[in-house]
């Protein structure tokens, strides 16, 4: 069955890109959050366009056009937090990433609800994702699902200080081979932007359910400050200055090194299957 929500483009190289966080659909809920801004806010902005190149790479896309406000499909189903100790959003968020409400008092998402978005939203996702790495895998030996976000450079109450540009999460080494990690963390080493591996992001849920290197899948979050691919105003925003447009010339010096880590991350796979 088609959904009108999930898009998914299929390509034939060994990677697999999921866009989890663009969506700016807020499903009907409106009336029940405080501001549709407040609500948006949070969205990995851009991102979709930064990353457009990877068709050019055969690469498989799934996208949720779903706001993350509704239900955020790199949350763990479960509840369990995915950083204990530290503040985060809920599999449906009822604050901000800045820890403002989200929802008029008593109109919060409860237990049925959540379970509902659940169905609708959560579990098709992960079934797209799913069903593309089955379809890659019985091409290629080995392939890497790699998972795009953005984040604002400052927010205080998630970490301390300034974000790095490029943080490349996976499961503290879990999810894909050190190899694949080095050729990443190579190409930003070689650009005029700081970069950490396995800092205050690990990867999420999808990093940490997919990626199943002795399985031949290779998975790694990269989170990117918004400062390395629009002009982003640190600290504080509002709907005066948030969100920035894209200047695809701004982004280029960034985009250029993405397509590099992609493409790398390709060859990294090695030949298809005979």
């Amino acid at each position: 069955m088609k959904l009108d929500w999930l898009e998914i483009s299929r390509g034939q190289a060994p990677l697999l890109v999921s866009i989890p966080h663009t969506g700016l659909d807020l499903a009907g809920f409106e009336e029940k959050l405080a501001s549709p801004w407040l609500a948006r806010r949070d969205a990995d902005w851009h991102i979709e366009q930064l990353y457009d190149f990877a068709r050019e790479l055969d690469a498989t896309i799934v996208r949720t056009a779903i706001s993350r406000t509704v239900i955020d499909v790199n949350r763990d189903p479960s509840g369990i937090s995915l950083y204990p100790g530290q503040a985060t959003t809920e599999l449906c968020p009822t604050t901000t990433f800045d820890g403002e409400p989200l929802y008029h008092a008593g109109d919060e998402p409860k237990a049925a609800d959540i379970s509902e978005r659940r169905t609708h939203y959560f579990d098709p996702y992960h079934e797209a994702l799913a069903s593309e790495v089955k379809r890659l895998r019985s091409l290629h030996a080995r392939i890497v699902v790699y998972d795009c976000h953005s984040i604002r450079s400052v927010i205080p109450r998630l970490f301390e200080g300034t974000l790095p540009h490029f943080n490349i999460g996976t499961n503290s080494g879990a999810s894909c081979a050190p190899e694949l990690t080095a050729r990443i963390e190579a190409i930003c080493q070689a650009t005029d932007y700081s970069h950490i591996t396995n800092g205050r992001f690990k990867g999420g849920y999808i990093t940490r359910s997919l990626g199943r290197p002795d399985r031949g899948v290779h998975a790694v979050q990269m989170e990117l400050a918004c400062r390395g691919y629009i002009s982003e105003p640190l600290g504080m925003v509002s709907e005066a200055n948030w969100p920035p447009a894209y200047d695809p010339t701004y982004a280029a010096p960034m985009r250029a090194a993405l397509t590099q880590i992609l493409t790398s991350a390709i060859d990294f796979t090695g030949p298809s299957k005979a």
